[in-house]
C-alpha cells in the first residue's frame, strides 16, 4: 500500500434547507464542482420531534443527471413521475437516474411524521455524460438487507 499525502483539507459549507441542516463539502467556497460530481450533501445528523415537518422536498424536477442517496438513519420516501415509489429505511440506498426528466419527490413517511426520531443521510448528485443525458427515468431502492455483506476471514469486520 502506498503513502498519500494530504495537500488540503477544505471544509463543508453550512446550507440548511429549511429546518433540515445541511452540510455541502462539495462544490463549496474553496473547492470548485469537481466532474462528474455536481453536489456531495450531507443531511443531519439531527433528530425530529413526533408531529414534525419532515423532509422539505416535496415535487421538483430534475434531468440530465443521477442521484445516490445513503440512509444513515431515519427514512424516506421517495415518489416519481415515472411511477416509482418507495420507503427506503437506515442502511438502504436509493440510485435514480433523472435522464431525460421527472418530477419527483423525498419526503418523510408518516410514521416518521407522527414519531420523529433520528435522520442522516448522504446524497451525492453525478452528471450523465451528454450520450446518456437524454437516457429513460429510472429508480432502483435496495433496503439493508438487500445490499451484500461481506465478512472478513477473521469476522472481525463487515463490507456492505
Amino acid at each position: 500500500m502506498s503513502e498519500k499525502i494530504i495537500k488540503r483539507m477544505h471544509a463543508a459549507m453550512r446550507d440548511d434547507i429549511g429546518d433540515l441542516m445541511t452540510q455541502r463539502p462539495l462544490p463549496s467556497r474553496h473547492l470548485e464542482q469537481v466532474d462528474p460530481f455536481l453536489f456531495l450533501n450531507h443531511h443531519g445528523p439531527q433528530t425530529y420531534a413526533p408531529h414534525n415537518r419532515g423532509l422539505p422536498f416535496g415535487p421538483h424536477p430534475h434531468r440530465g443527471f443521477e442521484t445516490v442517496t445513503f440512509i444513515l438513519e431515519g427514512m424516506l420516501t421517495h415518489q416519481d413521475s415515472a411511477g416509482h415509489e418507495s420507503i427506503i429505511r437506515a442502511g438502504g440506498v436509493q440510485w435514480m437516474t433523472a435522464g431525460r426528466g421527472l418530477v419527483h419527490a423525498e419526503i418523510s413517511p408518516r410514521e416518521f411524521l407522527d414519531q420523529g426520531g433520528p435522520l442522516e443521510i448522504l446524497r451525492l448528485w453525478i452528471n450523465l455524460p451528454p450520450r446518456r443525458k437524454m437516457t429513460e427515468p429510472a429508480y432502483t431502492g435496495l433496503q439493508r438487507e438487500d445490499i451484500p455483506a461481506l465478512a472478513s476471514d477473521d469476522g472481525k469486520a463487515t463490507l456492505n
